[in-house]
């Protein structure tokens, strides 16, 4: 039986396909492993390049994103005083976009 190399295609692992949503905003993260091997993010760093300092980090859950789409690792996070959630999905973070009504 022969085997081709082809690329293994998920949507949510597509990254063509998640540029298209504007409700999901792709950031930097400071991060790092505790000796127990969690992930702890430190920082965000938005798109005009400002940097946030993470607070504290509030809760940790397997959580999908209702607003953004896709399924990862949920932050909740305090970051300058307010809750907001971080999403690591599997190699990078993402953060809801917040919409006026």
């Amino acid at each position: 039986m022969e085997y081709e190399d082809k690329k293994i295609s998920h949507p949510e692992w597509d990254r063509e396909a998640l540029k298209d949503n504007p409700a999901k905003v792709y950031i930097d993260v400071d991060a790092h492993f505790t000796k127990e091997g969690e992930l702890t993010p430190s920082a965000v760093i938005w798109e005009d390049g400002h940097r946030y300092e993470v607070d504290r980090v509030l809760n940790v859950q397997r959580c999908a994103s209702r607003k953004a789409g896709g399924v990862g690792i949920r932050y909740a996070c305090r970051i300058c005083g307010q809750t907001s959630y971080l999403f690591y999905e599997v190699d990078r973070w993402f953060v809801e976009r917040k919409t006026s009504l």
